[in-house]
């Protein structure tokens, strides 16, 4: 695609960034080994290299005689916003069965009924790769407008292989067009595709034929299913992570969203990233996700918009320590949602979050359901220097407003 940057490119353009200094500045780090949001007041930030060197005190600063000197002026910094769970690129949309719930229909009669995921699986089967970027690039533009660096991107919507395929060249597209950072993940087991009648036999192709071309071409960080009664068992989903597993890849799953099949219990047994939904996941389910670190990830964008009342359980997790990210899950039929500051703010009146928990929710622990708190999620040395300048007095603000964005200035890898 004509203008196009590489992901060489990127990375000369990183390695070339000059040293940056950041005053004056109130800060929440997010770091683990500080209370609550890690609040450091009166400020600085100094990166080189892309990379965060100082957070502290200014009087601390390292010897960067060319670094630019930028006062924030009292302004809020966190870093930058992780969305750890969208199905950005997909073709089409189902504004037409956002009419029929209207109506009265459920999502799991409309996806009965043949509508649901498969109809964008045609749309999207249908679209070229250049057409899926640029509708994709729409909805990531809007995302980094909320203050997002990291994006978290499923496929799911080819359900064969060169669809599928297709979708993660997309994603990864994406990376090479905007300063962000791109995770992709094979949601191979999403859905039974209309040429199919038996959910096993999928299965099959999927361990057989296409995981090993998703890995063969780095095309993956990790891999999802759907454990559901409209979509697959936790036998199959096992039998999908299994030989994911062996291929290197880490799992994630969409879990107990309008059941309790034990899918929470599941990942934790496999040691997953995250779990997903998790409306219906019983006490033991989130005390076993704790005592394997598998993140349970509150997608609250899908419950408003099914208009559902059972909630996630929420206090099950405070209760047992099972870290918990908030994230848009931005598709086309049950949350067409591209603002990660609304998500958190639904995370809050709808599922009662705390701010402090909304908060760490789109950074730290977002990043660990993505395998990636080693690199952001946080303000701290030798961490990416991904950040979020925001025009606010206080950072409940970010969790507080509905449909407006305070950000000031987004920060990605010191750019």
């Amino acid at each position: 695609m004509a203008g196009e940057t590489t992901a060489n490119d990127a990375t000369r353009a990183i390695s070339q960034t000059p040293p940056r200094i950041w005053l004056n500045a109130r800060i929440a780090t997010m770091a683990p080994d500080r209370e609550g949001l890690g609040i450091i007041e009166g400020a600085a930030i100094a990166a080189e290299g892309g990379r965060i060197v100082h957070v502290g005190d200014a009087a601390d600063l390292p010897a960067l005689p060319d670094a630019e000197r930028i006062d924030c002026e009292g302004r809020w910094i966190t870093p930058g916003l992780i969305d750890c769970h969208t199905h950005l690129v997909f073709g089409g949309d189902r504004s037409h069965e956002f009419e029929l719930r209207l109506a009265g229909a459920s999502y799991e009669e409309i996806s009965r009924a043949g509508g649901g995921i498969n109809s964008t699986v045609t749309a999207t089967r249908t679209a070229s790769e250049d057409a899926l970027v640029t509708a994709s690039l729409a909805r990531l533009d809007r995302l980094m407008a909320d203050g997002v660096t990291t994006v978290e991107v499923k496929s799911g919507y080819g359900l064969a292989a060169d669809a599928e395929l297709k979708q993660l060249r997309a994603a990864r597209r994406l990376g090479g067009l905007r300063h962000a950072n791109i995770v992709t993940t094979f949601l191979g087991a999403h859905a039974l595709p209309r040429e199919f009648d038996d959910k096993d036999r999928f299965i099959n192709v999927l361990v057989q034929d296409v995981l090993p071309r998703v890995a063969d071409e780095k095309l993956a960080d990790a891999v999802d299913a759907f454990c559901e009664g409209i979509a697959f068992s936790p036998a199959q989903c096992e039998r999908f992570f299994k030989a994911a597993a062996a291929l290197g890849l880490p799992v994630k799953i969409h879990a107990d969203q309008l059941s309790d099949l034990g899918g929470a219990a599941l990942a934790a047994r496999l040691g997953a990233l995250s779990a997903d939904h998790l409306e219906y996941t019983s006490d033991e389910g989130a005390a076993a996700m704790a005592a394997a670190g598998t993140v349970a990830v509150i997608l609250p964008g899908a419950f408003y918009f099914l208009r559902e009342t059972h909630k996630p359980p929420i206090d099950s997790f405070r209760r047992h320590g099972t870290p918990m990210a908030v994230a848009t899950d931005c598709n086309p039929g049950t949350s067409p949602l591209t603002s990660l500051l609304l998500a958190m703010n639904m995370a809050a009146t709808l599922m009662r979050m705390t701010v402090d928990e909304c908060l760490l929710g789109v950074t730290r622990e977002a990043a660990r359901a993505l395998g990636r708190l080693d690199r952001v999620g946080t303000i701290e040395v030798g961490k990416q220097c991904d950040l979020a300048i925001w025009d606010i007095e206080r950072p409940a603000e970010l969790v507080y407003r509905m449909g407006f964005s305070p950000l000031h200035a987004r920060v990605w890898r010191a750019q």
